[in-house]
């Protein structure tokens, strides 16, 4: 059996990967847990602001060839409104109809697939999404990732009391981060 060089790329996921997206978030984000209703959730009501990285490699089996596909990272993102992201394990329902910002929600890539650039373009490609329909986008920076957050434009924000005590549910170095788009 021949293998053949494997290809990462960012492609939309669809609610078939939640399995995958909830192994590796839990995996990455142990004291950040969501219930898998939430990942799922996400992915269907947004699916232009969901993707995964996905690793696949071809596999020589004589006659057929057959494709390996992993998931080693995803990132999630959606429409809010204005500085007010979801808490921590909470449902939408719904796009709010007057959603003004764009939303990250949540980047996870595999250890071993980190430090290649391949965040930064799945970043990128959300942010495209972003700019087509909004002025901002935001986030929640966890684990002390703004310098991270900060090369795509990243900025802490004052924001008021409700959002500060909302952040403080995602950890004691969150901070809540908005960019122009």
């Amino acid at each position: 059996m021949a293998h053949s060089p494997a290809t990462l790329e960012w492609r939309p996921l669809s609610p078939n990967d939640t399995a995958q997206v909830v192994k590796i978030a839990s995996s990455i984000h142990q004291d950040l847990p969501e219930r898998d209703a939430v990942f799922e959730e996400r992915i269907t009501l947004f699916p232009e602001g969901c993707l995964g990285l996905f690793k696949t490699t071809n596999q020589d089996q004589g006659q057929r060839q057959e494709q390996d596909q992993q998931l080693c990272g995803y990132i999630l993102s959606h429409p809010i409104p204005h500085h007010s992201p979801p808490s921590l394990d909470t449902l939408l329902t719904q796009i709010a109809p007057n959603a003004t910002q764009y939303y990250i929600h949540d980047l996870a890539i595999l250890a071993e697939f980190r430090g290649s650039g391949l965040a930064q373009r799945g970043v990128e490609k959300v942010l495209e999404t972003a700019a087509k329909e909004y002025e901002t986008s935001s986030l929640v920076s966890v684990y002390g990732t703004s310098g991270f957050w900060g090369r795509f434009g990243f900025r802490q924000v004052d924001v008021e009391e409700k959002l500060r005590e909302k952040v403080r549910g995602y950890g004691e170095e969150a901070v809540f981060l908005e960019r122009k788009n």
